[in-house]
């Protein structure tokens, strides 16, 4: 990849690629222990192709990133636990931000295989394909289109508040937790200025997320 003509398609590239398979993979005609297999390789294929340049898995505060990881996991699954009924008000649920419902079929979710493809991709690719467009790319794009010249974690409080809130819509009846971990995501960014970091505490909340449901049948929570 040419980094000097195309400087923005190592951290956009990949999450367009992956919002297309949000969009398209309950429609694929394929089977579902083709299709999550499928999606794994080429989402692997496209951060190597696009973005092996920009990643960086160096980090500042592992520990750190690793507590912060599950106190955001703790928040995600906490109001559901405490308020019996919480996430069935229409705040959360309604023709704007949809509806509580799994990608996965009830096949599917018997299959160790397609659980194990599953759980894969959300640890070890989606927090490199989110951290890279949301961190590393738009809270520095919308500072200055010349995003480069902005070192990681600079704080610009339109541009925190915008990446937090586009990040909240991207987590439909979740938008409030994806809201605070917006927040929170944002601000470890600023602490560390390391992508690393961000890496690290994304796939240590996911990783608790994926137990959680695999625990506890929460399927909704892998939408």
């Amino acid at each position: 990849m040419n980094l000097q003509k195309y400087p923005s398609a190592p951290y956009v590239v990949p999450f367009l690629v992956f919002l297309l398979f949000l969009g398209i993979g309950p429609h694929l005609p394929i089977a579902e222990q083709i299709e999550h297999p499928l999606r794994f390789a080429i989402l692997s294929a496209v951060l190597w192709v696009f973005s092996r340049q920009v990643i960086s898995f160096r980090t500042t505060r592992a520990i750190s990133s690793i507590l912060l990881g599950v106190a955001v996991f703790i928040l995600w699954v906490g109001p559901d636990l405490l308020i019996s009924g919480y996430r069935e008000h229409w705040l959360f649920q309604n023709p704007l931000t949809g509806t509580l419902k799994s990608s996965l079929s009830d096949e599917a979710r018997s299959n160790p295989w397609i659980l194990s493809i599953r759980s894969l991709r959300a640890v070890v690719l989606v927090p490199m394909i989110e951290e890279l467009f949301w961190r590393a790319w738009l809270m520095r794009w919308i500072i200055s289109s010349n995003f480069r010249k902005v070192p990681l974690g600079t704080y610009s409080a339109f541009s925190f508040w915008v990446t937090a809130l586009l990040f909240a819509s991207e987590h439909g009846p979740y938008w409030e937790v994806g809201l605070l971990t917006g927040v929170v995501y944002n601000w470890w960014m600023i602490r560390t200025r390391s992508l690393g970091d961000l890496i690290l505490t994304h796939a240590v909340t996911n990783a608790c997320l994926c137990a959680f449901v695999l625990a506890t049948g929460r399927w909704e929570y892998w939408m």
